[in-house]
């Protein structure tokens, strides 16, 4: 199985995710997803850069594209864009917790 297979895999159960929180609240803050892509992908881009060159990941080479950022594997951003998307979207699908709020105190 190649990594696009396996991203595949996991992006299509993060786009599910995805549409059933927009189906059932409201859509996204477009900017603020977007910002949080970019940023997001640039850390990827630099520490995973990083990793592979001190030798900490090693992908097998029969499986990778072959397209790369740097020396990081293009299929290695996809999980920062699974972030991106599965995060806020759970966080719209789950309850909010119920904590009790604290009490005013009276300023007199």
């Amino acid at each position: 199985m190649t990594y696009w297979a396996l991203n595949a895999v996991f992006l299509a159960v993060v786009a599910a995710v995805a549409v059933l929180a927009v189906a059932r609240r409201r859509p996204p803050r477009w900017r603020a997803l977007l910002a949080s892509a970019a940023i997001l992908l640039v850390m990827t881009a630099v520490f995973d850069n990083i990793m592979i060159g001190v030798g900490l990941v090693a992908y097998d080479a029969d499986r990778i594209s072959g397209q790369f950022i740097g020396i990081a594997p293009l299929e290695d951003f996809a999980y920062a864009i699974a972030a991106v998307v599965m995060l806020p979207a759970l966080w719209h699908l789950l309850p909010a917790a119920r904590r009790p709020r604290p009490e005013k105190k009276d300023p007199s």
